[in-house]
């Protein structure tokens, strides 16, 4: 009998243990194959509807799923945390004790916001990277009438494009609140454009001026002093505010750090082209747990869970991997509350950012319920 370990329980994990299971029935049926998923937690958060969530756009109901729910007949559930990976002894220990062994592993750890990585971040700053954070965050933008909004962004960060969603779709809540004029809009990037992405931040920029958005580049956050309502920078700037919207710096899982093997933020080395793990036979990253040079996006495991099932099945038949990853990534990006646009690109190809129209914005919202149906591996 061989034993795949899937280790994470956020999309990534879904999609290849119930894509696998599909694929692989007859040999699950005979006890030939076992696929188990660990996961720190019994119950699904959709991430990207907290964006949703810190506006008032949508309900916590709708973001959340019991993760049996998600999985199909012959995915064994196991709700430990990961504390450590041998990757020589082929081993994955649990918080209890217990020691899981695998033939072949995945690893779907994620990428998990930083809130201490700034200083005075979580005492000064709102966010909506975690549960928590997004409702704190939709309270009190409800009570914030008057003043300057800043909105601040640490780096690597997932959904990269969510900021520039956010202020975007707060910019017409306040117009709809009769508040945009009492309310002074401020962006700021790390970089030299508002950003990672080119094409991106000018399209952005022409939005901005559209509609008021004041912006900074090159502003990289030090220190925040909470009481004052400053942000102090490293490129030694003081920025008092009203309303403190933070990004906060990512990195990998603790286990991958605790483990020693991905760098020294706990990414993993990743072949971008078959997706296994540099140096480690039958081992495999997906998402946001890999060094890939693409965006820590959601839309990333769509495309990556395909290939990293298509290669598990080739190695379980002693095949070898093929490198059938093109670094495909593919985002919605709302222009506000009523409009979205779309990019796509991938290892050679850089992306391009349509005009906003209605039907792409409704396509969003669509995806947003047909998310469920991906985790299941049914698109």
């Amino acid at each position: 009998m061989k034993r795949v370990v899937i280790v994470g329980g956020g999309p990534g994990g879904g999609m290849v243990a119930n894509r696998l299971v599909r694929q692989m029935k007859s040999e699950v049926a005979r006890n030939e194959l076992e696929i188990y998923v660990v996961s720190d937690t019994d119950v699904h958060l959709y991430q990207p509807g907290l964006l949703y969530l810190a506006l008032g756009l949508t309900e916590p109901k709708n973001i959340f799923r019991k993760q049996t729910d998600l999985y199909l007949p012959g995915v064994h559930l196991v709700y430990e945390a990961a504390v450590k990976i041998d990757l020589n002894h082929r081993v994955v220990k649990l918080n209890s004790g217990r020691e899981l062994e695998f033939d072949y592993l995945v690893l779907a750890t994620g990428s998990h916001p930083d809130l201490d990585a700034i200083p005075g971040f979580r005492e000064g700053s709102h966010s909506f990277y975690t549960y928590e954070e997004a409702l704190k965050t939709r309270k009190d933008l409800m009570n914030f009438k008057e003043g300057k909004f800043l909105m601040i962004i640490g780096v690597p960060h997932k959904c990269p494009v969510a900021p520039v969603e956010f202020i975007l779709m707060y910019e017409q809540l306040l117009r709809q609140r009769q508040l945009r004029d009492k309310v002074q809009l401020v962006y700021t990037y790390p970089l030299g454009r508002l950003h990672s992405l080119e094409p991106c931040a000018e399209w952005a920029e022409g939005v901005y001026d559209q509609v008021g958005i004041e912006s900074e580049i090159f502003y990289n956050p030090e220190t925040i002093d909470a009481e004052k309502q400053i942000v102090y920078t490293m490129e030694g700037e003081e920025t008092h505010y009203d309303f403190l919207m933070g990004i906060p710096p990512h990195k990998g899982a603790p286990v991958i750090r605790a483990s020693g093997i991905g760098d020294i933020d706990g990414w993993l080395p990743t072949n971008r082209y078959t997706l296994q793990m540099e140096g480690q036979d039958g081992v495999y990253v997906i998402g946001d747990a890999a060094n890939l040079p693409i965006s820590k996006a959601g839309s990333v495991v769509h495309y990556e869970s395909d290939i990293v099932v298509k290669n598990l099945i080739r190695e379980l038949r002693g095949e070898e991997p093929l490198p059938l990853y093109n670094g495909k990534v593919y985002c919605f990006i709302e222009g506000g509350l009523d409009k979205a646009t779309h990019i796509t690109f991938d290892y050679n190809t850089p992306p391009g950012p349509a005009e906003p129209t209605e039907m792409v914005h409704w396509f969003k919202l669509a995806f947003n319920k047909m998310y469920w149906l991906s985790v299941r591996g049914l698109l």
